[in-house]
């Protein structure tokens, strides 16, 4: 799992909106991009494992094989893994992660503190 690039995100993201499309679906929305660029960029998404593909006639046609809600899902649990088994000391991680929703937003902090005890309860009946 690895975060999209610019083209990579606004073309996923219209395919997430539109469902299944071609090239040329995306091509008259991103002018002026060559067909080419968008093509080399949905097959790199499919060999990524984003995309599904099925050939109609000479066409391919893309759909995605996550919701963008599982994509950001699975995307922020590999970061966090990344972080927090990467060697670094996890503590200054979770100190900021904190710190940085609660100078934003008092009810994200609600929330976490709300799934922290979810999870404990969670853990505690194993």
């Amino acid at each position: 799992m690895e975060q999209l690039g610019s083209l990579e995100s606004r073309l996923m993201e219209r395919i997430w909106a539109r469902g299944e499309v071609n090239v040329s679906d995306l091509q008259a929305e991103f002018v002026p991009l060559a067909y080419t660029t968008i093509m080399t960029t949905l097959d790199r998404l499919f060999k990524k494992g984003l995309l599904d593909r099925r050939k109609i006639g000479k066409a391919y046609f893309y759909q995605a094989k996550l919701s963008e809600k599982e994509y950001h899902e699975r995307l922020t649990q590999h970061l966090f893994g990344m972080v927090l088994n990467g060697g670094n000391d996890s503590n200054v991680v979770l100190s900021g992660f904190v710190n940085a929703v609660s100078v934003t937003d008092q009810q994200m902090l609600d929330k976490l503190e709300e799934l922290v005890k979810a999870k404990r309860r969670e853990l505690r009946r194993r």
